[in-house]
């Protein structure tokens, strides 16, 4: 029996320009796609009109199917000589499954293959002007899961509150207080902070602050998921980005 093949296809962090071509390339040929609840639905528009679409994301604790199920409907469509791709937002190696998936698929004899995407971690700040990197103030940053498969919030937030890295944590507004006490027993309270909602699209909120302050502004602000946290002092970059242009707008123009 012929079999057909998964890819595993990054999204970007929501925009859907951010998408690489060679992603769009695999949608123009897929025969079936599983898209998850991150996927902005108009890279969708990419596929054929006969592709089969089953979206087989979670939103709020609620699945569409659980991950065994996902894994079964690739290997039963890959089976059938299908081009199926696995959809995730972002990147499908940074906090997905899609390692699980890609392996499950191999064991079961189907050729398997990834696209990278562009992910939030990195996108989301940098279109905010935040360098997750600065010559003299951040050597390096760790990107961290807020919540483990456990629902409890990573231990590796207690590391990267000790050091001088740029630390990103993607899924873990719901545990901010426990961040923030962290870093406050650190006494790192003036750290500047930034999260972010519905980075790159049009609707994205954020709010900026310190470790004593973010949890205050966050709340005025009405921010909820999915967001992304940064900590560390490139957040004072945004400002200094502002300030520039505030002063470029209020200076009387040369000609």
């Amino acid at each position: 029996m012929d079999t057909g093949k998964l890819i595993l296809l990054g999204a970007g962090p929501g925009d859907p320009e951010l998408m690489t071509l060679k992603g769009l390339k695999a949608l123009k040929n897929a025969d079936v796609v599983l898209y998850d609840a991150l996927v902005n639905p108009e890279v969708l528009k990419h596929c054929k009109p006969e592709t089969e679409l089953i979206f087989v994301g979670k939103r709020k604790g609620c699945y569409a199917y659980h991950q065994d199920q996902i894994n079964e409907l690739i290997v039963d469509r890959a089976q059938n000589n299908a081009i199926v791709v696995r959809l995730k937002g972002g990147d499908p190696f940074i906090f997905g499954r899609g390692a699980e998936e890609m392996l499950y698929a191999a064991q079961r004899g189907i050729s398997a293959s990834v696209i990278p995407g562009i992910s939030s971690c990195n996108a989301v700040p940098a279109l905010q002007n935040i360098p997750l990197t600065k010559r003299g103030i951040s050597e390096s940053f760790w990107v961290i899961t807020g919540t483990t498969k456990a629902h409890k919030l990573s231990k590796d937030v207690q590391l990267a509150a000790q050091s001088n890295a740029t630390v990103v944590i993607l899924m873990g507004t719901s545990k901010l207080n426990e961040i923030l006490d962290l870093y406050k027993a650190q006494n790192k309270y003036e750290l500047p902070v930034a999260i972010i909602q519905n980075g790159s699209l049009s609707n994205e909120k954020i709010a900026v602050g310190t470790v004593n302050t973010i949890a205050q502004i966050y709340n005025e602000k009405q921010l909820s998921n999915p967001a992304i946290i940064v900590l560390g002092h490139v957040v004072n970059h945004r400002d200094q980005m502002l300030q520039i242009a505030q002063q470029v707008e209020t200076q009387p123009s040369a000609y």
